[in-house]
Formats: structure tokens, C-alpha cells, sequence
């Protein structure tokens, strides 16, 4: 398993940097999320146009690049860093592995091209107003009228789930659990849009009355590819996390070098040194964690579903106290709208549950490891 990035990786980094720095700036992040999709879909395809991003992990025979984990993350992160307004967790994270785990052949041809393209929005919808993010929460139906497969019941926290033209669903079919693709416009389906904390990452309310649907996959056959999703998307998000939380640490460390008090900056205070000592050390442990669980995916690693939860679990607490420290070290103006520091503290703040909460990952890799 290898530790370190390579050189293509790292340069791949700095110019992806480099790009979402010039395209999502504060005062551009500002703007998106106050949009009812939260995001433009010109500046989508724009990015999509001139680096590919949704490509990276798809298999070059769907029209992808086939990177693996290790680049797919190195994307998330960057974004976590510019906290991005796009519908690439969705799309390229859920909905792409969903489909590639799951679908059959046909599947795939017919439905990851457009994604790897940048033209197909789409996203994943399986957690229900239980509020459970494990199968055992789905009690959508499906049931066959006319030869058709047709779907009802609700759907929450669907993230993008008001904007994606392709939406898979999971539900409780006679055959057991199984997965089906829905055309975002499909009669019998309302979408709502959801208030949150975080107006960066948007998530709608789905309900299905009678919606016709596409299988994905074997009938009664979807609990592992669904697990392993899960576990994807445990990583992509752990990384996302490191991201924005390296990025809150940064600009930090930035204010408490400029910011004087004494006639000194306050970075001088041994009391600050020790936060930014404790801070730095926390990011560089949760940049392990998730780094090594994307390496475990890419090199089918045994213990790839107990890394991917360990990285969630540390991705999760090391975000949210990192933003607590950062409004605490800007002072009185950390706790102000004018200030970017909150933009962070509310995208960590859902990113800690989204997926399932730190303790809930702790416990599913004691039972992953006791097993």
C-alpha cells in the first residue's frame, strides 16, 4: 500500500487548487448558496468541460478517465478546501457508485457516460424520515403493475435531490432489497427542497406516488452493493472533510499572525501556539486516516470497510473542533455573518451527520473488527 502521493499526484493537486481558487472564491460561494439549486449549471459544465472532475473514478469503457480512489479523493478534498458549489458528491460519489457497484451491464452503458460527461446530475436517495442511514430504515416499496416496476413512498436528505435529472433509489421490493433508476421529471414524483444549517450542500425531501422505475441491477440483490457504496462514500466524504478542516486551520493561523494584541501578534502567545500545535496535529491525524482508507479501496485492503469508518469517525470530530477553534481564535468577528469562518463551521457541522454520525462509525467498525 503506498503512503505517499505521486508526483503526478501532487502536480494534479496544485493545478486543481489552483483552478478552484479562481473559481470559487468566498464571495462566489456566497452568492451559489443563496440560489435555489445552489449552483450554476454553466459553471458546472464548465468544470466539467475543462477537467472532468465527475470522470475521474468511471471506467474508461463508460466514458471515464479510471483513476481510482486516491485521485477521486484528492478532488473531494481540494473541493472541502474551496467549499465548492456543485452537485459532485451526488453525482459522482452516490449515484456513480451505486451504478458501477450494482448495475448490470446494460446499466452502465446507458447511464455512466452522461455522468462522466458532466451532463447528467444525479444522486442517491435511500435514507427515510427515521432518519436511519442503514438499510434497515427503507420501507419504500416497490411493487410490478403491468410488467412496470413502481415505486411508493418517501425519501429524505437526498443530497442534489431537487436539481438531479437521475435519481436512484433504493427500495423493498418483493425479491428483497433492490435498486431502481427514476428520471428526476418522472410523473407521481414531488421534490422539495429542504431547509439546513449549511446552505452550501443542498438536500430535498423526495415522494414517490406511483412513480415508474428502472431496475438497477438484480432484483433482491442490492444490500452489498449498497454497503459497499456506503463504505465509498464513507471515504470521499472523510477526505472532503481534511479538506475544509486544513483550510479553517490555515486561515487561522493567518488571522493570529496578523491579528495584534500587547503590541504583539496574539500567534505569539503561548496559549495560541498550543491550539495551533493541538490543531495542526488534529488535521494531520484525520489526513492520515482518510489518505490510508482511500489507499485500503484502491488496493482492496481486508480491513477496507474498518478504515473507511475510523476515517469518518476522525474526519468527523477533527472538522467540527477545528471550526470551533477557528471562530474562537478570530474573536468577536469569528461569530459575524461577514466573516467566512461560519461558511465552514456549517458545512462541518452537517458533514459530521451526513453519512451517520462519528459514534455511529466508531460502532460499526468495532463490530466490522470484532467480526
Amino acid at each position: 500500500m503506498k503512503f505517499s502521493f505521486s508526483s503526478e499526484q501532487e502536480e494534479f493537486r496544485s493545478n486543481l487548487r489552483r483552478f478552484l481558487t479562481d473559481r470559487s472564491p468566498t464571495k462566489e460561494v456566497r452568492r451559489l448558496m443563496e440560489t435555489a439549486d445552489g449552483y450554476e449549471r454553466d459553471g458546472w459544465r464548465a468544470i466539467n468541460a475543462e477537467l472532468g472532475l465527475t470522470a475521474i473514478r468511471i471506467p474508461e469503457a463508460y466514458g471515464g478517465q479510471g483513476f481510482g480512489f486516491g485521485e477521486q479523493c484528492i478532488v473531494l478534498e481540494e473541493m472541502g478546501r474551496a467549499l465548492l458549489c456543485a452537485p459532485f458528491f451526488g453525482t459522482a460519489v452516490l449515484a456513480a457508485g451505486a451504478i458501477l457497484n450494482a448495475g448490470a451491464e446494460a446499466n452502465k452503458q446507458a447511464l455512466l457516460p452522461g455522468i462522466a460527461a458532466g451532463e447528467t446530475i444525479a444522486t442517491l436517495a435511500w435514507v427515510e424520515d427515521n432518519g436511519r442511514w442503514d438499510v434497515e430504515g427503507t420501507a419504500l416499496t416497490a411493487t410490478t403493475v403491468g410488467g412496470r416496476s413502481v415505486l411508493n413512498g418517501h425519501k429524505t436528505y437526498v443530497v442534489d435531490g431537487h436539481t438531479a435529472a437521475l435519481i436512484v433509489v433504493l427500495a423493498r421490493a418483493p425479491q428483497g432489497l433492490s435498486l431502481f433508476t427514476v428520471d428526476g421529471n418522472a410523473a407521481g414524483l414531488t421534490r422539495r427542497c429542504l431547509k439546513s444549517m449549511d446552505p452550501t450542500r443542498k438536500f430535498a425531501r423526495l415522494e414517490f406516488d406511483g412513480v415508474v422505475a428502472e431496475p438497477l441491477g438484480a432484483a433482491g440483490g442490492a444490500a452489498a452493493p449498497f454497503a459497499r457504496t456506503m463504505t465509498e462514500a464513507a471515504v470521499c466524504l472523510a477526505n472532503e472533510m481534511v479538506g475544509g478542516a486544513d483550510r479553517l486551520r490555515e486561515d487561522a493561523l493567518a488571522y493570529s499572525m496578523m491579528r495584534m494584541q500587547f503590541g504583539k501578534p496574539i500567534a505569539s502567545f503561548q496559549s495560541m501556539k498550543h491550539k495551533q500545535a493541538d490543531m495542526l496535529l488534529e488535521v494531520e491525524l484525520a489526513k492520515s486516516a482518510a489518505y490510508y482508507a482511500a489507499a485500503s479501496l484502491d488496493d482492496e485492503d481486508d480491513n477496507a470497510v474498518a478504515n473507511a469508518h475510523l476515517a469518518k469517525a476522525c474526519a468527523g470530530d477533527t472538522y467540527m473542533q477545528t471550526a470551533i477553534h477557528a471562530v474562537q481564535i478570530h474573536g468577536g468577528i469569528g461569530f459575524t455573518w461577514d466573516n467566512d469562518t461560519h461558511l465552514w463551521f456549517k458545512r462541518a457541522k452537517s458533514s459530521e451527520v451526513l453519512l451517520g454520525d462519528s459514534t455511529y462509525h466508531r460502532e460499526l467498525m468495532m463490530q466490522n473488527w470484532a467480526a
